[in-house]
């Protein structure tokens, strides 16, 4: 097959054998392009032209790879719901190579969807156009609020029928871009094989991919695992700072790189309550949002726990370096969410009193989560009515204020405004677009929403009911993995 002017390198490839195995995505009936997005096709230095024609829409969904891929299926293991898998690995995906951008970064594209693989463990292999559309959404979404994420490139439907739990649903592939597909999960899977070496090869990859200035440094690994915590610890709070419930916080889906990755069970908190749960299969909340700060920190002991070997030959020298990092991560965590709320806020410094007594202030209250910051600018400004009649009882909520004004005294506003989307992936219209295009063959609510979420800042006269929640009678939404 001709390229279609992409040109791939194979860093994995090359330097990491024995974390992959070569494999080719499935030919499908009629593959087409449903969505290419061209902003970010162009950053990366790719021709959307290009990416359109058959043999660009054949490589978006696997069907046929150019010359310059070199496809394969990666292996990790993980922690899933708490129990370790020593071999997980990319059971419906592959990584077909890296791309490097004008300014020199590497990137993966990565496949979802592309069909079994030796990592399948009795799964289809196939994904469906709901949840692909879901993760473009979400992922879109997510970069748009300046969050650490993969980023949808492209889907693509394959012109099967796939049963799932709402009947047959179109075939897709998502193309998605990451800084790395590393994971915790990468690491486990050489840990319980007792592989020292490649953990090393791998450690050091990671480090002369997302930290190169820690190549020749001192306890670099120790400072690599220092890296990894405080991005994982920036990068939910900032989860907690939109309401975002990732919904399978695994160790296979926490990256080295700090971007969020695989929007499967995941959902927007609406009414807050930090047991939110979206998942069908987390049955015991165990990723809800008002967890997801531990478990952020219980992942990344694990990672501990496979880089011992390489922080100090003396193992209680080890577990000594590598306890202190998570401690300072989970400092610096506290010190990043204040800051995120002290943002959303408009305030000159943090106050962590206010901040606490605010969320205090939304328990049982059925508050929507977005709606109240949206209403503070007319807050500020003395109409308190907006704000207070998103409370169930409000009577707590004049002292809150108060003490809030007495701080935001330079706070405008158009500051507070500017600071809080309007518009997230709210979920009933998320379900009512994915609803659309997966049973009505209609793309058109899809493009709507997602045109709003790429620019969620920004008010829109019309589209005022985007930025309404949902009843409060309506039932909670429930997400599936898509598998």
């Amino acid at each position: 097959m001709a390229s279609p002017t992409v040109s791939f390198e194979h860093s994995y490839a090359h330097e990491l054998p024995g974390l992959y195995t070569p494999w080719q995505g499935q030919q499908w009936p009629k593959p087409q392009l449903v969505l290419l997005n061209e902003r970010l096709a162009q950053a990366l230095g790719l021709d959307p032209a290009a990416l359109t024609s058959v043999e660009g829409v054949a490589m978006l969904s696997g069907h046929a790879m150019p010359d310059t891929a070199r496809p394969l299926a990666m292996a990790y293991a993980g922690h899933q719901f708490g129990g370790f898998s020593a071999q997980l690995g990319d059971g419906r995906a592959i990584l077909v190579g890296e791309v490097i951008d004008p300014q020199g970064k590497r990137w993966d594209l990565h496949l979802k969807g592309s069909g079994q693989t030796p990592f399948a463990r009795g799964g289809d292999g196939r994904a469906v156009l709901g949840p692909v559309l879901r993760e473009y959404m979400i992922s879109e979404a997510m970069a748009a609020l300046g969050v650490p994420t993969t980023r949808a490139l492209a889907a693509c439907t394959t012109g099967e029928r796939i049963l799932r739990q709402r009947g047959l649903e179109p075939g897709a592939v998502l193309a998605r871009v990451a800084a790395s597909h590393l994971r915790v999960g990468t690491f486990q899977f050489l840990a319980a094989r007792g592989d020292n070496q490649l953990l090393q090869r791998l450690a050091d990859y990671a480090i002369s991919r997302h930290d190169p200035d820690l190549t020749e440094a001192p306890h670099r690994y120790l400072k690599l695992l220092a890296r990894v915590s405080a991005r994982q610890a920036q990068t939910v709070a900032h989860w907690m700072g939109i309401g975002f419930v990732h919904g399978v916080m695994n160790t296979d889906n926490t990256t080295i790189s700090g971007e969020t990755i695989d929007y499967g069970p995941c959902a927007f908190m609406e009414r807050y309550d930090p047991q939110t749960c979206f998942s069908s299969i987390d049955h015991q909340g165990r990723y809800a949002y008002g967890n997801q700060p531990a478990i952020i920190f219980w992942n990344l002991a694990r990672l501990a726990e496979t880089l011992l070997p390489l922080i100090n030959t003396d193992e209680d020298r080890a577990i000594e370096g590598a306890l202190q990092v998570i401690k300072e991560a989970q400092t610096f965590y506290r010190a990043a969410w204040l800051q995120v709320f002290t943002r959303k806020l408009g305030l000159n410094r943090p106050d962590a009193a206010l901040i606490e007594e605010m969320h205090q202030l939304w328990q049982g209250q059925g508050v929507d989560f977005t709606s109240f910051f949206r209403a503070l600018p007319a807050a500020l400004g003395g109409d308190e009515a907006p704000l207070r009649a998103l409370f169930d009882d409000d009577a707590a909520v004049g002292d809150w204020l108060a003490g809030y004004r007495a701080l935001a005294s330079n706070a405008t506003p158009e500051l507070v405004a500017r600071n809080n989307p309007v518009y997230i992936p709210r979920n009933q219209l998320v379900e009512e677009a994915l609803q659309a295009a997966s049973f009505q063959d209609d793309m058109e609510p899809f493009r709507r929403l997602l045109a709003l979420v790429q620019a969620p800042f920004t008010h829109v006269d019309s589209a005022e009911a985007y930025a309404r929640p949902a009843p409060h009678d309506a039932p909670q939404i429930v997400t599936y993995c898509g598998t």
